[in-house]
């Protein structure tokens, strides 16, 4: 796992060169065994490179790498599984070097003189994200993963013929370049504060793209406008596999997963470092470290972080799955303070806004698992793959409900509904509420009526989806409406599947990428640790989206084949409480330790001043939040994470 940085630039090639030291400074959590350089002032390209050594410790790993003939140069990020399947292949068919050491950054290369850069992307399974460039042809590629594992930004900065363009894994390796100057993009912002998260292929600047995952990406001196080419699609995926189901019997299925998933986990066991799991207890990761324990002929180290809130632990559950299939297991109990300490550090962890709460356990498990690895697998990507979340069930028996009343009918009912304030509902229930039955005896049902009336107004099953998974409604930023998105359009163009395989496979390509992913890739590397993700192996997904959806969803659980995986090497009593998720209680929080420090971020006067936002209903929320009337966590954190990322850049906003 490593950092790449560069940029083309024919005309001032001499600001690029003076800049690129600290581009790649910038990364140096991503990269700290390492540094590593290469230019070429006639063609105007530079490549930096940061590495986090995990296969081929030699110095023939280092980066830039050049190919044997000389004709190409790479800067990778990531890790090719099958590199030395790879490498066979090559040797069986002639077309290998005489190999100076044994990385798969050299593989890759040896490939692009053999096959080509795309056949050898789609002979590939790993994750990755590299800067090619072709000598002879004087041309750059910019590749990603299929399904985002890694990031890369990329964009064109300055004027005219001394523009230069600029790439690096994270945003803070394009600003040192002095021809940064991107404004906020406030169609991104717009995204950020609906999903929390910005969706590729957009970033918070203007002009500044994430590559998106399963593409390639050429440009040159001569070809300008970046040339983008997807070599994988997850949609095309879905789509086949839904033409193609699997027709094996329930034993079958489960022999087949079983054993991709063994060979995916087999190939991402292999490093010259030391290698452990993170184990939540749950079924994803309990399958994927269980799966490695089987494999193994020594304790696998397993780490879990635990909470002393009772309705945020899952330490002990943890425990019992690491003690039954005989791990070398460390957990630790985070004190609030720890958590908290986390806070001021995520706005340049993750270089732009990103507010998913959840960052902050990730990263203490991380710093955590740093202590005694250099790599961590991770059991991310089960629920978009077997269907695990409740909102898919939920948005799809909503609208089977919804869509029988006529629309004008709904709209009535959802006006009516929000008349009165949530304050006016929870008065006028009150004294009705010793009268309901306990399962409908919640707090604060103003609270609940209205965001029924929200979910009620719904024209169509994907805005009622997109409803389910947006926080702030369109106007919260000023002068702006968010961009179009996958979840925009993709839902439509999936027309061929079933409502619950349709918001999979937007999730798969939105949600996963651009927040659990991010999310995971930036806690970890914060701290110099490589994390895999075997469920993202492209055989194992191909493979889910051929099942029928009575195999991941069936007696009302999602990840239906997933557990019987698991069952066979952990007893289901282990594994039979509600999912908890990874989160950190920060509903409390901001009422108590983090208040202060909320309020400063949300002054009215610095929003009106800032004029990106509008102070009115920030405020109004915040109000309600520190009342207890709402818990508007989630749309405070956007906010916040925001304004926190914001206080940070040093240029004006807009």
């Amino acid at each position: 796992m490593c950092g790449l940085a560069g940029g083309l630039s024919p005309v001032d090639f001499a600001a690029l060169d003076a800049a690129l030291p600290a581009m790649t400074g910038a990364l140096r959590h991503r990269g700290p065994d390492d540094s590593g350089r290469w230019t070429d002032s006639e063609a105007g390209i530079a490549l930096g490179h940061r590495r986090l050594a995990i296969l081929d410790l030699s110095p023939a790993g280092q980066q830039p790498m050049a190919s044997a003939s000389g004709c190409w140069v790479i800067a990778f990020n990531g890790e090719i599984y099958n590199h030395l399947e790879l490498r066979r292949a090559l040797d069986a068919g002639g077309l290998a070097p005489a190999w100076r050491g044994h990385s798969d950054t050299e593989t890759l290369l040896a490939g692009f003189e053999a096959w080509g850069v795309a056949e050898t992307v789609r002979r590939a399974v790993g994750m990755f994200a590299f800067a090619a460039w072709d000598r002879a042809h004087r041309e750059l590629t910019l590749a990603r993963d299929r399904l985002g594992e890694k990031p890369l930004y990329y964009g064109w900065q300055g004027d005219g013929e001394r523009a230069c363009f600029l790439f690096g894994s994270e945003l803070s390796a394009l600003k040192p370049h002095p021809a940064f100057s991107a404004p906020i993009d406030r169609g991104a912002l717009a995204l950020y504060m609906r999903h929390g998260y910005v969706p590729a292929p957009y970033s918070i600047h203007a002009g500044i793209h994430k590559l998106e995952p399963g593409q390639l990406l050429r440009v040159s001196a001569r070809q300008r406008e970046p040339h983008l080419e997807r070599y994988w699609s997850l949609e095309q995926v879905a789509a086949a596999g839904q033409a193609d189901p699997f027709a094996g019997s329930d034993t079958e299925a489960e022999d087949a997963l079983e054993g991709l998933l063994r060979a995916a986990i087999g190939r991402q066991m292999l490093s010259d470092v030391p290698l452990g799991a993170f184990l939540s207890g749950g079924i994803d990761s309990s399958t994927v470290v269980a799966l490695m324990q089987a494999q193994s002929t020594v304790p696998v180290r397993t780490f879990s972080i635990g909470f002393h809130e009772a309705g945020y632990n899952e330490a002990e559950h943890a425990k019992a799955v690491a003690t039954h299939l005989g791990t070398a297991h460390t957990e630790l109990y985070v004190r609030p303070e720890q958590a908290l300490e986390v806070i001021p550090r995520l706005p340049s962890m993750y270089s732009e806004p990103f507010a998913d709460s959840s960052q902050i356990p990730t990263h203490l498990v991380s710093a955590l698992a740093r202590r005694d690895v250099t790599v961590a697998l991770s059991g991310d990507a089960g629920d978009e793959l077997f269907g695990g979340y409740k909102r898919y069930v939920l948005a799809n028996r909503l609208w089977g409900g919804l869509s029988r009343i006529p629309a004008p009918l709904r709209r009535l009912v959802a006006t009516g509904m929000r008349a009165p304030s949530v304050d006016a509902w929870n008065l006028g229930l009150r004294p009705l509420k010793a009268l309901l039955p306990g399962v409908v005896r919640v707090a604060n049902m103003g609270d609940k009526i209205h965001k029924a009336a929200g979910i009620l107004d719904m024209p169509t099953q994907e805005q009622l989806y997109l409803g389910l998974v947006s926080h702030w409604p369109n106007g919260v930023v000023l002068g702006a409406e968010p961009h179009p998105t996958a979840l925009d359009v993709a839902m439509s163009a999936l027309a061929g599947l079933d409502g619950i395989q349709r918001m999979m496979a937007v999730d798969a390509v939105t949600y996963l990428p651009d927040d659990i992913l991010t999310k995971v890739d930036r806690a970890a590397m914060a701290v110099s640790l490589e994390t895999r993700v075997p469920f993202l192996d492209h055989a194992v997904v191909e493979f889910a989206w051929r099942l029928p959806l009575v195999m991941k969803r069936r007696k009302g659980q999602g990840k239906w084949l997933l557990r019987q995986v698991l069952h066979r090497h952990v007893p289901p009593a282990l594994l039979a409480r509600p999912k908890m998720g990874f989160s950190v209680p920060i509903d409390a929080w901001l009422r108590g330790p983090l208040r202060h420090w909320a309020e400063a971020l949300l002054d009215e006067t610095t929003l009106r001043q800032q004029g990106l936002l509008n102070p009115e209903p920030i405020r109004a929320r915040w109000r309600e939040h520190l009342s207890g009337k709402r818990n508007w966590q989630h749309h405070l954190w956007d906010v916040l994470m925001f304004q926190a990322w914001l206080e940070q850049q040093e240029s004006p906003p807009c």
